[in-house]
């Protein structure tokens, strides 16, 4: 066994090491020296904003609505209070915030953020629960709603996206996508806070869900697991950057797209269209279109026949 001294001299010696920032670390931070995010709030910050929108579930119920109105009030105090430190710390990766240089500039600009965010709950909430009608409508294993709103993977990866999604809209840095991957760890759907999408959404089991950035949905859409809407390709400009530009999926309205269905690029999957299982899709459909795989081939082959 080391003794003390040996073990100490290795735990300075790589620490040294790890204290010294190399210059691709140092290019990869932001200019300032100001705190970054912090997950572990950002975290809370979805946990307020579930205990607002859904005071029943995710708080003491309060049949009186003046005890709730009070509850949900000291939640949104601490809501703004929480999102606007961390839209500030955030606010170190805009790439387009040259005006906001001082602290006090900062800070007045994530508590606008956080207020424009704030007006957006009642939206998201009325969004959030026509998310829980169509999971509830679409799936005869869902006894009740209770089940869906504490139980389905889509409800909490949905909260998250729509949560996600207006910060993404007010063109908050960094947060939005701290709080989508903070879904896709815990459920496996990965939905991008730019992609946008309509009411009545559903996604059933959800695992391996994968909704690019600039996709687009309709309403009342459902998904089933494995179901990726991607990217076919990526464009570059003259210098060999990529770029930024559509190149997800435009969904419309009543499509259902069944398990590990793969729709690639920017095409458009027309309304009441139901595309099935294990399907590769690289071209536009129209509306009412039935795109299922072909029927699988029996043949037995004897002695080496067929082969």
């Amino acid at each position: 066994m080391m003794d003390k001294k040996q073990v100490n001299d290795v735990v300075r010696q790589n620490v040294a090491l790890l204290s010294k920032l190399s210059e691709q670390e140092v290019g990869m931070m932001p200019a300032t020296e100001a705190p970054l995010p912090s997950v572990d709030q950002v975290k809370q910050i979805i946990t307020l904003v579930k205990r607002i929108i859904f005071p029943d579930y995710f708080n003491k119920r309060q049949s009186d609505e003046s005890i709730r109105s009070y509850y949900i009030g000291v939640h949104m105090e601490e809501l703004v209070t929480l999102l606007t430190k961390q839209i500030a710390h955030g606010l170190q990766f805009c790439e387009d915030c040259e005006a906001i240089r001082t602290k006090e500039q900062v800070y007045t600009e994530a508590e606008r953020l956080a207020l424009a965010f704030v007006d957006t709950l009642p939206e998201i909430k009325r969004l959030l629960y026509t998310d829980v009608q169509a999971m509830f409508d679409n799936d005869p294993a869902a006894p009740n709603y209770g089940e869906v709103i504490f139980c389905y993977p889509c409800m909490n990866a949905m909260t998250h996206y729509r949560i996600a999604h207006k910060l993404h809209e007010l063109k908050v840095p960094v947060i939005p996508r701290i709080i989508t991957e903070q879904a896709h760890s815990k459920t496996g759907i990965d939905i991008h806070p730019g992609a946008q999408i309509g009411e009545y959404f559903a996604i059933d089991h959800g695992t391996g869900v994968v909704i690019g950035e600039t996709t687009i949905i309709g309403n009342h859409v459902t998904l089933y697991q494995g179901v990726t809407l991607g990217a076919k390709s990526f464009k570059y400009d003259e210098q060999g950057n990529m770029l930024n530009v559509p190149r997800h999926p435009i969904i419309e309205d009543h499509v259902t797209v069944y398990s590990n269905a793969s729709i690639l690029g920017r095409i458009t999957i027309g309304h009441h269209s139901t595309i099935g299982g294990n399907i590769w899709l690289t071209h536009s459909v129209p509306p009412n279109s039935r795109i299922l795989q072909s029927k699988a081939v029996d043949a037995g082959f004897t002695d080496g026949a067929g082969i």
